[in-house]
């Protein structure tokens, strides 16, 4: 297994010899303005600009796309996709949303599990902030809430969980005792609404993960690009050292993980 963290919560996983695309955002260093409902809204995005061609990064075996929203999929990377590469997505919403873009292979995760190229994937559930808060706000901007996590299972690898836009809460507690996976990406720049409210993981967030699968690699993705950031590599990297986190790591924009 390799991951390559190329920006925000783009990477590519190579599991099982097949290459995944995961949430392609692709456009260039602050092409779009910053979510007037987040924290930090006069900061234009993404940051930085990608570490690879575009051509480069969208060759691969399949996408999986964990929720539509505008920092995990942009026109970018809709002209840039095959239209036949194999799509998986969370819900009908989001499938009805591809096919519409033109992609004609479009596969709905399901939490019961899909085959494809002697893989298991399966969805898992996630919270995109508390749904009782997170919701309405996404609701009245015209923003699904939804997103999901996946777990990768293959007999020649071991148990991958991608967690996706979430913070910590039963659902991922649950996940994590489901599947025991020795490798776990979590989503951890504490991205936050205006009012404060987180919509993934922040340091505390990750330490629950870490103390639920003590044994487990955490991986730190989403990091160091968006807008409405509130947590920094440079302060997973104190964490880490303060801590002696030697299950941490946090790759840098363009590095790959080798398993």
């Amino acid at each position: 297994m390799q991951i390559t963290q190329i920006r925000n919560a783009t990477i590519i996983i190579n599991y099982n010899d097949t290459k995944f695309l995961i949430d392609p955002w692709l456009g260039p260093k602050e092409y779009m303005e910053g979510f007037d409902s987040g924290v930090n809204p006069e900061i234009r995005q993404p940051r930085v600009e990608l570490p690879f061609s575009i051509e480069k990064i969208v060759d691969v075996d399949a996408v999986i796309i964990t929720h539509i929203h505008p920092d995990h999929w942009d026109d970018y990377a809709k002209n840039a996709l095959d239209k036949n590469l194999k799509i998986f997505v969370q819900s009908d919403i989001d499938k009805d949303f591809m096919q519409n873009l033109g992609f004609n292979n479009v596969e709905i995760l399901t939490f019961e599990g899909n085959e494809y190229s002697n893989i298991k994937l399966y969805k898992t559930p996630a919270q995109h902030g508390r749904r009782e808060v997170v919701k309405p706000v996404c609701e009245s901007v015209g923003m699904p809430y939804d997103s999901m996590g996946v777990i990768f299972k293959s007999e020649n690898e071991k148990t991958l969980y991608l967690a996706g836009d979430t913070i910590w809460c039963p659902e991922v507690g649950d996940t994590i005792k489901k599947y025991t996976p020795q490798t776990i990406i979590v989503n951890a720049c504490g991205a936050r609404i205006i009012n404060g409210e987180r919509l993934i993981m922040d340091i505390h967030d990750l330490e629950e993960v870490i103390k639920a699968a003590p044994n487990s690699t955490i991986i730190a993705s989403h990091m160091d690009t968006v807008s409405h950031l509130t947590v920094t590599r440079a302060d997973l990297k104190n964490l880490k050292a303060k801590e002696e986190l030697k299950n941490l790591l946090i790759p840098d924009d363009g590095e790959t993980l080798n398993f």
